[in-house]
């Protein structure tokens, strides 16, 4: 993928065009990563069980938490693949994004269910247009809503390690239990992790993770072992719909790009791309996002930047400032000899 200096070179920040080459793979294959298009997921969670079968992954929690039909919360140790639901009160596109429905109560308008046309019980269908009811549309299932419109929308996203292109996980790992692969990606050696911790605050998007029992870290290999013997990871071989895309990084760029040019098309306005540029603040994600909304609303960081960016810079001046303190304190003993004498 180029030859130049910038290229072979390993960076704290910015664009890094090879990143295997950067790590010392100079035959390295393609680099490899993941596109999820959040405006096809159906939160089935078929990743989420495909990924811990697979990696024998333990189990979270099989209680509901209340946050909708979440019951993993966030990426963990043992959460390695997290399918988000979001609910809106908003249609799928056409309007401004951030809309909440904090103001509708769901348990007063399910109370409601079959007293009349607006809110009609299990089983309904859909009325004749003489009888459709005021702000419904005509020959449609009336919508179960106070002011008897259409303004619920579920956002399902699975979420994963980005496999950032700076990845500070990595670079703060005093035992080098985290390491970039030719695939381009970040994995970690639990046999050599010692459970430092340092990788945990260091991680922008806060993805790593200690086991309690333990203390060794885990997260998404993006299936190491697999991709070795030509497999697929095992969330995109289980994606019903094909919302989790594998592939070489830069045709998943180009094809994430296409659609969200149709959805635009189609009135989709909200719809943009999360991680994928190169110019950002770690110099692009090895597994990027289609979003139909604010990166906030899905839980991650508007303008993520890697964490070891000014190292070298702090550690400058640090060098600088004890050069000056030994400046100083010698200084002060000269003077003091010379008083001596």
């Amino acid at each position: 993928m180029g030859d130049g200096p910038e290229a072979r070179g390993n960076q704290w920040y910015g664009p890094q065009p090879d990143v295997a080459g950067a790590s010392g793979y100079p035959d390295a294959p393609p680099r490899m990563g993941f596109f999820t298009d959040t405006s096809v997921c159906i939160g089935c969670k078929a990743c989420e069980v495909a990924c811990k079968e697979w990696n024998a992954v333990p189990e979270d929690g099989l209680e509901l938490t209340g946050m909708s039909y979440d019951n993993t919360r966030t990426l963990g140790a043992d959460t390695w693949r997290h399918v988000a639901f979001i609910e809106q009160s908003k249609p799928f596109g056409g309007q401004e994004p951030g809309v909440r429905h904090e103001d509708t109560d769901v348990f007063a308008a399910a109370a409601r269910l079959g007293t009349d046309a607006s809110f009609p019980g299990p089983g309904a269908t859909a009325p004749p247009p003489e009888q459709a009811p005021e702000g419904a549309p005509a020959g449609q299932i009336s919508p179960l809503s106070p002011d008897g419109r259409t303004e619920l929308r579920w956002l399902m996203s699975s979420d994963v390690c980005k496999h950032c292109t700076h990845a500070a996980c990595l670079d703060v790992c005093p035992t080098g239990a985290l390491f970039r692969t030719e695939f381009g990606t970040v994995v970690v050696q639990e046999d050599i992790c010692n459970g430092c911790g340092y990788c945990v605050p260091a991680c922008p998007y806060g993805v790593i993770d200690q086991r309690e029992d333990d203390g060794r870290v885990w997260k998404c290999t993006l299936c190491y072992d697999r991709l070795g013997v030509g497999m697929e990871p095992a969330c995109a071989k289980a994606c019903p719909t094909d919302s989790i895309q594998f592939g070489p990084l830069d045709e998943l760029r180009e094809r994430a790009a296409d659609r969200v040019a149709r959805l635009h098309a189609a009135g989709v306005a909200d719809a943009r791309l999360y991680g994928e540029d190169p110019g950002d603040g770690v110099g692009g994600d090895g597994a990027f996002f289609l979003l139909l909304d604010e990166p906030e609303v899905y839980g991650l960081p508007p303008d993520p930047v890697v964490t070891t960016r000014d190292l070298p810079d702090m550690w400058r001046h640090a060098a600088l400032a004890a050069v000056t303190l030994i400046g100083l304190a010698a200084g002060g003993f000269a003077g003091r000899s010379r008083r001596a004498r």
